[in-house]
C-alpha cells in the first residue's frame, strides 16, 4: 500500500431527509425553458457583523483553556484561529504531548490511519473545523463533524444498515496541498491574512474543537489536543466526558455560540445533531476564575511556532470577516451584478476568481466563455436566494452556499458565495465541480492510470469490474457528485449490511474517516510531504497541487485540490460535449445538489450550455453484484423554496 514519506512514521450537512426527486429528462443544448427564479431587487442577505478577535480576546480564550486543563491534570496544545483560518495563537502547556496519532484502522493502517502528527497540527485542524463549518446561522463543532462523516448516520452500533453521514468525505477538504486555500506568509504585507487558509490535516472529527462568536458574529475557532488520540466518536448513544472537549468548551466562555444556532437545534432524518457532550456542569473550574494570560506563572507553557502556520512568540488579532484583508468580501456591482454575492480577494482589492473563459481550447470544440461562466454563477445564486436552508436557524432562513465553475482541465473559472456561507464550502465547491467533470470526462481512466501509485491506478479496474464495463470512465457516462458518492461508500447500496463496498471505497473492514478509498489514496503522499515540512524533517512543503495525476496542462491536474464524494455538483455540456463542472457547497446536500443542477439548467436558457443528456446520466446505470442497483444523479428537496409552493423542481429537467 503506497503511504507516502510519513505514512509509516508518523469527516449536508444532512441526509436532510426531505422528500426528494431525481432529475430526469431535459437536455443540454440551451433550449430548455427555465423554472422561474425571482431575483431580489436588493441583497436578501444580512451582512456579517464586523467583529474580530482582539489580542486580549485570544489571551482570554487561552487562559480559560489553561485553567480547565490544569484542573484536570491534562496539559495540552491549544490553538485559536479567526473565521478564515489565520492561526492567532498556538499555546503548548508544559507537559503536553508533542504528537498525536491519527486513529489506527480496523484492518491495518492504510492511508492516514495510524500516522503520527504534531499535536499542534491536530489542534489547528480542530480550531479551523469549528470556524469553517459554522456561520451566523449554525454552530457546528468537531463532535458534530464526527457525527456526519461516518458510514452510518447516526453513528452507533444500533445504526448499522442506515446510510452514511451527509458530509461523508468532507474531512479531505481544505487540505494543505489545495490550490484554492491560502498559506501563511511570514513576511506579512498585503494579502498576508487572506483566507480561506489551509488546514494541516483537513477537517477534524475529533471532539475538542468549537467555533467562537463575538456579539453574535462568528469570529473564529478553538481546538485542543491533549490525549494523543486524533479520532472520532463511533457511538453517539452515550455521553462522553472528554477532557479535550471540556477544555475547549471552557475556552469559549464569553465567546460561545448563541444557544439557538448550536447543532443540537438541528434535526436530520429524525436525529438531532450533537454539539457538545461537555457542559458547564462538567467543567472542573469556572472559566471566570481563570488566571489572566499575562499573569500565568512561569513554566505554564509557551506560544509555539508552527512551521507554515504561526510564527510563535506572540498572540495575534483576527481579521474582520467581510473586510478586504480577510480575503472574503462583498462583490461590487461591477464585479457581480446579482445582489448578495461575496467573492474571494487577494487582500489588495482584486477578485481572485473573476469569471474567465475556459483554458481547454485544445481539448474541447468550444470552451466555456466568461459570459457563460457569469451566467452559471448568476443563475445559481438566484436559485439559492429563494431556497429554504436545511441547516440554518431560525427555520425558513435563506440557504447560503458557495458556487464554483471549472473547465475540463480543472481550472477554476469563477467563484461566488453568499455573505454568511460556511467557509469550508469554498474549497469543497471547487472539489465538487472538478469531481463531476473528472468522472464524466474521456480522460478519467487515463488520468487515474497515469498516477504513480499502484493503489490509485487499481481503482480503474475496480470500477470496470463493478459496473461491469471494461470501457467505463471514458466519457460515456455523466456523473453527478451524488453518483460518485454512491460508488465511494464502504457498503453499496449505502449502508446496507452484507453488501460489498463501492468500487471507489475501501472495504468496510478497512474503512475509517482517515482511509476512505480513492479520495484518500490520491492525497496521502501530499499530506506526508506537508507533515515532513511542518516537523522540520523536510525543507520542502507540498506544492499547491493535490494528487499526482498527470498534468492536464502545465502545472495543472484535474483534481488539484482533491476529490469530493458528497453531493452537490454536475458536469456541464455543450451539444453533447463535456466542457466543465459546477459545484455547490455550504448547506444541506440536497440543497447543494439542487442549486448546482437548477443553476445549470436555468443558465441553459441564456447561453449555449446545459445539463447532460438524460440518456447518458449515471442514473441510467444498474451496477454492482446482483441484485444490481441504480445509481443516482441528482436528488432535490421536495418543496424547497421560500416564496413558491413548487414541488419536484428537478423532475423532467
Amino acid at each position: 500500500m503506497k503511504r507516502g514519506p510519513f505514512g509509516t512514521a508518523l469527516a449536508c450537512l444532512a441526509a436532510l431527509a426531505l422528500a426528494a426527486c431525481g432529475g430526469g429528462g431535459g437536455g443540454g443544448g440551451g433550449s430548455a425553458t427555465p423554472m422561474p427564479t425571482p431575483t431580489p431587487a436588493t441583497n436578501p442577505y444580512a451582512l456579517p457583523g464586523a467583529e474580530a478577535l482582539s489580542v486580549a480576546d485570544v489571551q482570554q480564550i487561552l487562559a480559560q483553556a489553561v485553567a480547565e486543563a490544569k484542573a484536570r491534570g491534562t496539559p495540552g496544545v491549544i490553538a485559536v484561529t479567526d473565521r478564515v483560518g489565520n492561526v492567532l495563537a498556538v499555546y503548548s502547556m508544559t507537559g503536553a504531548r508533542a504528537t498525536a496519532t491519527l486513529r489506527p484502522g480496523p484492518g491495518g493502517n492504510l492511508d492516514a490511519q495510524g500516522v503520527v502528527v504534531p499535536a499542534a497540527a491536530a489542534a489547528i485542524a480542530k480550531a479551523i473545523t469549528g470556524a469553517y463549518l459554522s456561520s451566523a446561522g449554525e454552530a457546528f463543532s468537531t463532535r458534530t463533524a464526527s457525527m456526519i462523516v461516518q458510514p452510518n448516520f447516526p453513528p452507533s452500533p444500533a445504526a448499522v444498515g442506515l446510510p452514511s453521514g451527509p458530509l461523508f468525505g468532507v474531512q479531505f477538504s481544505s487540505l494543505p496541498c489545495s490550490d484554492l486555500t491560502a498559506r501563511f506568509n511570514a513576511a506579512g504585507g498585503a494579502g498576508a491574512f487572506i483566507g480561506p487558509k489551509r488546514s494541516p490535516l483537513g477537517l477534524a472529527g475529533d471532539p475538542g474543537g468549537f467555533p467562537l462568536y463575538k456579539n453574535g458574529a462568528l469570529v473564529g475557532g478553538v481546538g485542543v489536543m491533549s490525549d494523543g488520540d486524533y479520532g472520532f466518536d463511533p457511538d453517539i448513544s452515550n455521553i462522553d466526558n472528554d477532557d479535550e472537549e471540556n477544555v475547549a468548551l471552557a475556552a469559549t466562555n464569553g465567546f460561545a455560540a448563541p444557544a439557538t444556532i448550536m447543532a443540537d437545534h438541528v434535526s436530520l432524518a429524525g436525529t438531532t445533531l450533537r454539539y457538545s457532550d461537555a457542559t458547564s456542569a462538567t467543567l472542573k473550574v469556572s472559566p471566570t476564575s481563570a488566571t489572566p494570560f499575562a499573569n500565568l506563572p512561569a513554566g505554564t507553557g509557551t506560544l509555539t511556532a508552527v512551521t507554515g502556520y504561526y510564527p510563535g512568540g506572540t498572540v495575534l488579532g483576527g481579521q474582520v470577516y467581510g473586510a478586504e484583508a480577510s480575503g472574503v468580501r462583498q462583490a461590487t456591482a461591477a464585479e457581480f451584478s446579482v445582489p448578495g454575492g461575496f467573492i474571494l480577494t487577494n487582500g489588495a482589492g482584486q477578485n481572485r476568481y473573476p469569471p474567465r473563459p475556459g483554458t481547454d481550447a485544445g481539448d474541447v470544440p468550444a470552451p466555456l466563455t466568461a459570459a457563460e461562466v457569469t451566467a452559471l454563477l448568476e443563475e445559481g445564486l438566484k436559485v439559492m436566494e429563494h431556497s429554504r436552508a436545511a441547516i440554518r436557524q431560525p427555520s425558513d432562513s435563506i440557504a447560503q452556499m458557495t458556487i464554483a465553475v471549472t473547465d475540463t482541465r480543472g481550472v477554476i473559472l469563477g467563484i461566488i458565495r453568499s455573505p454568511d456561507a460556511p467557509v469550508f464550502g469554498t474549497d469543497v465547491a471547487v472539489q465538487k465541480a472538478r469531481s463531476a467533470n473528472f468522472f464524466s470526462g474521456p480522460f478519467a481512466a487515463a488520468d487515474l492510470g497515469g498516477d504513480p501509485s499502484a493503489d490509485v491506478r487499481g481503482f480503474v479496474q475496480k470500477v470496470r469490474d463493478f459496473f461491469p464495463d471494461q470501457t467505463a470512465l471514458t466519457g460515456k457516462t455523466a456523473f453527478g457528485v451524488r453518483s460518485i458518492g454512491n460508488l465511494a461508500r464502504p457498503q453499496f447500496p449505502d449502508g446496507q449490511v452484507g453488501r460489498p463496498n463501492g468500487p471507489l471505497s475501501r472495504p468496510i473492514s478497512q474503512w475509517s474517516i482517515f482511509s476512505t478509498g480513492l479520495q484518500s489514496a490520491l492525497v496521502i503522499t501530499n499530506i506526508g510531504q506537508h507533515l515532513g515540512f511542518v516537523t522540520g524533517a523536510s525543507p520542502s512543503d507540498t506544492p499547491q497541487r493535490c494528487t499526482f495525476l498527470p498534468d492536464a496542462a502545465a502545472g495543472q491536474n484535474r483534481l488539484q485540490n482533491g476529490l469530493q464524494i458528497f453531493p452537490g455538483g454536475s458536469p456541464i455540456y455543450r451539444n453533447g460535449k463535456l466542457i466543465g463542472g459546477i459545484g455547490v457547497s455550504g448547506d444541506g446536500i440536497d440543497q447543494d445538489d439542487m442549486i448546482a443542477f437548477l443553476g445549470l439548467f436555468n443558465a441553459s436558457a441564456r447561453v449555449g450550455v446545459g445539463e447532460a443528456d438524460p440518456s447518458i446520466r449515471a442514473d441510467q446505470l444498474l451496477v454492482g453484484p446482483a441484485p444490481a442497483q441504480r445509481l443516482l444523479y441528482v436528488n432535490c428537496p421536495f418543496a424547497p423554496f421560500l416564496d413558491t409552493s413548487d414541488q419536484n423542481v428537478c423532475q423532467g429537467k
